[in-house]
């Protein structure tokens, strides 16, 4: 449903007053940022979070692209030494297009009146410039004299052939070439406070924050976001700066449900920004209801289990005990890689807008931005609110419980993106039934989601529609997992007819929810069945389902 602004704004007044709300004049967080991570090596998604009004319209004042999307990529060497890019060169075509493709963008977000950053893989530098000086084996380690003259002249380049970028988000646990042809990337040490992580902060605090001003933002990922110490090591070792500001995503390890709320988070001396990914690239990409903003800011349900005696595990804690939360970061899209891939971007939609609404007045209630939401953006009115709002609380339940469980008893890894693995599944006898337990628990709610999707009336046909079947395909996807669980409980056990049974239920949930997809146009693209990749949980759950079924029939074969 496409509405202007002045609606929206209308909207918003008569519902609160409709409503009683009250929202109290608290200052917004001042980093308040998106950002679209395309699949690398694939095509750009084709997002309406791609433009950068729509971003401003939500609540945004920054927008981050993506690392194919650095200028980093796109600077002109000549100043430094022509032979980088010869003149005519492949190399020198591919940084021009791409050069005049980055200024467009930036200026799209100049004429929205929203701040532009550029995420950036360091170090990375053109292949010829590595090879001419002779930096093979030194161009990853941050403290070489050489690495540090070429890597100043790139911050120079980026900032001066691109004027309209406000600052840099710099990466440095992962190095992804799929789409730079032409350079070659590489950190080393990237754990070591002292070999790596502070000399290199320390170099661009001095070039993009002091030299500059303008905003250097460091990812902790993969870094030094797990081990607090660590943390704190890099913390005392750089001298804050009003530019320079922490990443850190909010929960450790990567974005899985059950994994503990960063203990990183509010520690320290320097400012942060907290990432949040909007389609979980571990739980359906948006291809189903799946609501994680409330546990978000207000908690998940399974930190009350683990985290019961802890200070701060939801950003409403780190707002209210804590001077050092800055802003937040969602991924409307992207993480992860390949599918499933989506046709609409609701539940994307639902996270990010409430993440940035919140921001813009962090003393708000969830809740209270839930419901506007809802109101605002999907017109619905009175009954239709709170059933909205149950469906979705109810998915964020149904996630935990089907992937993995409250009590983190098997590891979120053992699927992603579009594949199914095998999980592993804790010994204990205990620890098994309440896991396998919780997977009947999220069918259960799966089902209470597909009946309250259906009695909702959404005024927008389409979204009527997208919610229908992106609510079964959930539940599809969940008795699948279901079946999954159960037969990896049974894969050293003799009973035939339970194996069968889960088998025959395996085999039932497959039929529907393919033909949901071929039934559907707006259905998102589906999970493979056989394929797996990514993933240390080997191999997919279908190979080893299919093994089982030949073992029970060849026993069948020889008891007839």
């Amino acid at each position: 449903m496409k509405v202007s602004t002045l609606q929206v704004a209308t909207v918003t007044l008569v519902f609160m007053a409709i409503c009683g709300c009250a929202v109290s004049s608290e200052s917004p967080l001042p980093m308040i940022y998106d950002m679209v991570h395309h699949n690398p090596g694939e095509p750009l998604y084709e997002s309406r979070y791609n433009n950068p009004a729509t971003l401003k319209e939500m609540g945004f004042n920054g927008k981050v692209y993506y690392l194919f999307d650095s200028p980093q990529l796109a600077v002109n060497w000549d100043s430094v030494n022509p032979d980088i890019l010869p003149d005519g060169s492949e190399a020198e075509k591919w940084v021009n297009q791409k050069a005049t493709r980055l200024h467009r963008e930036y200026k799209r977000c100049q004429q929205a009146g929203i701040q532009v950053y550029a995420m950036s893989d360091l170090i990375l530098l053109p292949k010829r410039l590595i090879e001419k000086f002779e930096m093979e084996k030194t161009f990853g380690d941050p403290k070489d004299p050489k690495t540090q003259k070429y890597l100043r002249h790139l911050l120079d380049l980026m900032f001066e052939q691109f004027p309209e970028l406000d600052g840099l988000v710099v990466r440095i646990g992962e190095t992804y070439l799929h789409d730079a042809p032409y350079h070659r990337g590489f950190i080393k040490n990237k754990t070591s406070p002292e070999e790596t992580i502070v000399p290199l902060m320390q170099l661009l605090r001095e070039e993009i924050c002091v030299k500059r001003n303008k905003q250097l933002v460091f990812r902790t990922w993969l870094s030094f976001d797990r081990d607090l110490k660590t943390y704190m090591a890099v913390s005392d070792a750089v001298e804050p700066h009003e530019k320079l500001t922490f990443s850190i995503k909010h929960c450790e390890d990567d974005f899985h449900r059950g994994n503990p709320f960063s203990k990183i988070i509010g520690q320290g001396r320097h400012r942060q920004i907290i990432e949040i990914q909007c389609a979980r690239e571990y739980e359906g990409k948006g291809a189903y209801p799946n609501y994680i903003s409330n546990g978000v800011i207000e908690g998940f349900e399974e930190h009350k289990i683990s985290m019961a005696n802890e200070q701060i595990k939801c950003l409403r804690d780190v707002y209210t005990k804590s001077n050092l939360l800055k802003g937040i970061w969602t991924w409307t899209r992207g993480g992860g890689w390949e599918g499933p891939y989506i046709s609409n971007e609701l539940w994307c939609d639902l996270n990010a807008w409430v993440m940035a609404q919140w921001a813009n007045n962090p003393a708000s209630s969830e809740e209270s931005i839930f419901n506007r939401y809802a109101g605002e953006r999907l017109w619905l009115k009175g009954d239709d609110v709170k059933k909205f709002r149950q469906l979705c609380l109810l998915s964020a339940d149904a996630a935990i419980r089907g992937r993995v469980s409250t009590y983190s008893d098997v590891s979120g890894w053992w699927t992603r993106d579009q594949y199914i693995g095998w999980p592993k599944l804790p010994e204990e006898t205990d620890r098994q039934k309440r896991l396998l337990a919780q997977k009947d628990e999220a069918v259960d709610m799966w089902e209470k989601i597909v009946k309250l999707a259906d009695s909702i009336n959404f005024p927008d046909t389409e979204t009527a529609e997208y919610v229908r079947v992106s609510c079964r395909y959930g539940l599809h996807l969940y008795r699948i997992y279901r079946c999954v669980f159960n037969l990896a409980a049974l894969e050293k056990s003799d009973d035939k007819m339970a194996i069968q049974r889960w088998i025959a239920e395996y085999d039932r949930a497959w039929k529907d929810y393919v033909q949901l997809k071929d039934k559907n146009p707006c259905c998102a693209t589906l999970y493979s069945r056989t394929e797996l990749k990514r993933s240390s949980f080997n191999p997919a759950a279908d190979v080893k389902i299919e093994k089982m079924r030949k073992i029970i029939s060849s026993q069948t074969v020889e008891q007839r």
